[in-house]
């Protein structure tokens, strides 16, 4: 918006909202706030948008969704100026400038929304005009004196007529309500291509994570189908224990699987015993079947959604992909619960869950079952508490006590990302991907068993288990 609108819109709001009180406040988005002021007999929303394109202010109808939780900024305004009355409305030197005069319980202090594009900002000021916070939550202006930008009057000079156009009936502000439907198809034309370009990005991060995950398990398979065939040389050496002692190399057989029984030479260890080098070619064929039964099914289910994500950056590549109707994370990743009763080597069966101290001295919390996982998400985790669990396989839900707005020490992470991998089906493998985010964005799943979880806003990252991680993780398990 131009000067010129702005005063136009102080003109028409300012005698209305002046002597109101704010009765609620909200941040439906990062640069976006709403004033909810009743005055006798009537409540009006007040909104104060700094985005760098669309800055403006404005009385606004529709009502916006918020987030779950309120931002920062939010939860300071409702804290100091939410029960505020507003004394007064001005803008400041004739420039994209606005303040809000008013008393809030602390005393008199002002809100001001500078509209100037790029640098646009919302400012908290003290009665002596010393910043207390802003909308970019910057810390080096805390305490300053507030210094209005530059006036730039040209800009208002060359602006003495709006560009929208006042043809909304019955409404008490016109010129509001005219910004308001501007700014309605703008902003959702400008939404969508937002949407879009976010969503073609996180496709292409993706497809190229997929296409490398799949690229390795099919690396895994093809150095275990190498013993696909050990449990007949195991057999082999099985029948013949008797005719080679440790030291060989190598032994000759017959092999009375093949109907022509012809001689087979098998390669021997020889620093281990028949007995040995037998255990040996019988457990690399149970490696191989292990691959089997976990990796192809992996394999095709990372075919299937592989498809499925290049089908979809095929429609925004083409312009006929639309939003969901309903806002939400662009990725979703519904986790499979273990029920099994598997033991982990520091697994503690005293008191519900199994309980660890991080490297940084934070509480780690790991389900055992299916049941535990949930009451651990949903009853015992808080909204900020980290939140992990293994990709794409049954496993326990890992929790992390962390204090409000607090971002997990990267040793923590490691220790808890660990115990995800480690309380999984990954843990044979020794290796695998865990992802991790706050508690609020899991849900549970509709319809599914218990601890069967919708995840949002995740995060991953790829671990191995180390011996001497995992080492001063069980020291400091507890019986708690």
């Amino acid at each position: 918006m131009t000067a010129t609108e702005i005063a136009k819109v102080i003109d028409e709001c300012a005698p209305v909202l002046a002597g109101g009180w704010i009765q609620k406040i909200y941040q439906p988005t990062d640069r976006t706030v709403v004033l909810e002021i009743r005055t006798p007999g009537r409540t009006h929303r007040l909104l104060i948008s700094c985005h760098p394109e669309t800055a403006r202010l404005h009385i606004i109808t529709a009502a916006f969704q918020n987030p779950p939780t309120p931002p920062p900024l939010c939860q300071f305004l409702r804290a100091h100026l939410q029960g505020a009355r507003i004394d007064q409305i001005e803008q400041i030197q004739g420039d994209r400038i606005v303040q809000l005069v008013l008393t809030a319980k602390e005393g008199p202090c002002r809100l001001v929304a500078e509209l100037t594009g790029k640098t646009s900002n919302l400012l908290v000021l003290n009665e002596a005009n010393h910043i207390r916070r802003d909308l970019s939550g910057t810390t080096d202006r805390v305490g300053r004196l507030y210094v209005p930008p530059p006036h730039q009057q040209r800009e208002r000079d060359a602006a003495s007529q709006t560009r929208f156009i006042q043809d909304v009936p019955n409404s008490p502000f016109p010129l509001s309500a005219a910004i308001e439907a501007y700014y309605l198809t703008t902003e959702t034309t400008s939404a969508v291509e937002a949407a879009r370009n976010t969503r073609a990005s996180l496709l292409r991060k993706s497809i190229k994570k997929l296409r490398r995950r799949i690229e390795a398990w099919h690396e895994d398979l093809a150095k275990a189908e190498k013993y696909k065939a050990y449990d007949r040389y195991g057999e082999l050496i099985k029948a013949n224990l008797g005719v080679f002692r440790k030291g060989h190399t190598e032994v000759l057989v017959v092999d009375y699987f093949d109907e022509a029984l012809p001689n087979l030479t098998i390669p021997l260890d020889q620093a281990k015993t028949p007995q040995g080098n037998m255990d040996d070619y019988f457990r690399k064929h149970r490696k191989y079947l292990t691959a089997e039964r976990e990796l192809r099914p992996r394999i095709g289910e990372g075919e299937r959604e592989l498809t499925t994500l290049l089908g979809e950056l095929t429609t925004i590549e083409q312009g006929t992909w639309e939003p969901p109707d309903k806002p939400r994370q662009i990725t979703q990743t519904t986790i499979r619960q273990r029920t099994g009763k598997g033991k982990g080597p520091q697994e503690q069966r005293h008191g519900p869950f199994r309980r660890f101290t991080s490297s940084d001295g934070l509480a780690i919390y790991v389900g055992r079952t299916a049941r535990e996982n949930d009451e651990l998400t949903f009853g015992l985790a808080k909204s900020d508490d980290l939140w992990l669990h293994a990709r794409g396989t049954p496993g326990s839900h890992v929790v992390v006590r962390l204090g409000k707005g607090a971002e997990p020490p990267v040793e923590t992470l490691r220790d808890a990302a660990t115990l995800a991998l480690l309380y999984s089906d990954l843990k044979k493998s020794g290796k695998g991907e865990v992802v991790y985010t706050r508690r609020k964005w899991v849900k549970k799943a509709k319809d599914q068993a218990p601890g069967a979880v919708i995840v949002t806003q995740e995060k991953s990252m790829h671990v191995s288990l180390e011996k001497k991680r995992l080492d001063a993780l069980k020291a400091r398990s507890t019986r708690e």
